[in-house]
C-alpha cells in the first residue's frame, strides 16, 4: 500500500465540477492499493499518516503530527501509484488492486484514519475522474509504503 502525503494549506477534489471533498491545514492523502495488500497494511499506513510528525512546533521544527495539531485529512485513491515503468513510456498497473478489491481497502483505509482522528475524513470518489486542488505548505511531500506480504503459494 502506497501514500503520497502533501502537508496542506487547504485542499479540495471536484469530481464533474461539484465539490467532493475539502479540509483545511491538514493531510491531502493520495492512496494506492498494490494487489497483495490486506488489512495489515491498512492498519500500518493510517497509523502512519496520523501520527506522521511533518508540523511545526513552536521552534519551527516538523515535529507535530496531524493528531497533535487537530487537523484534517482527505483521501484521494489513486492506483497510477502502482505505475511500472521499467520499459516504454506507458505505464503498467498490473500491480494495482482490482477496482472491487482496491475499494474495499480503500474504504478500510479511511474509516481507520477516521477513528484516529476521532473526526470524518472527507474523500474524492473511488475510479471517478477527479480535480484535485491544494495548497502544498512548505513544501512537504513524504512517499510511505508499506509492501505487501507476499501472495500464499
Amino acid at each position: 500500500m502506497r501514500a503520497l502525503v502533501q502537508r496542506v494549506r487547504y485542499a479540495r477534489v471536484r469530481v464533474e465540477g461539484l465539490l467532493v471533498g475539502e479540509i483545511g491545514r491538514g493531510l491531502l492523502i493520495f492512496l494506492g492499493v498494490h494487489q497483495n495488500d490486506g488489512p495489515e497494511e491498512v492498519g500500518w499506513l493510517a497509523r502512519k499518516c496520523a501520527g506522521l510528525r511533518i508540523f511545526p512546533d513552536a521552534e519551527g521544527r516538523m515535529n507535530r503530527s496531524l493528531l497533535e495539531i487537530g487537523g484534517e485529512a482527505l483521501v484521494v485513491s489513486q492506483f497510477t501509484l502502482y505505475g511500472e515503468l521499467r520499459k516504454g513510456f506507458r505505464p503498467s498497473f498490473t500491480d494495482a488492486a482490482p477496482p472491487d478489491r482496491a475499494r474495499a481497502l480503500y474504504e478500510r483505509f479511511v474509516e481507520e484514519l477516521q477513528a484516529l482522528l476521532a473526526r470524518p475524513v472527507p474523500t474524492g470518489i473511488f475510479g471517478a475522474m477527479m480535480e484535485v486542488e491544494c495548497l502544498n505548505e512548505g513544501p512537504v511531500t513524504i512517499w510511505l509504503e508499506k509492501a505487501p506480504r507476499p501472495p500464499a503459494p
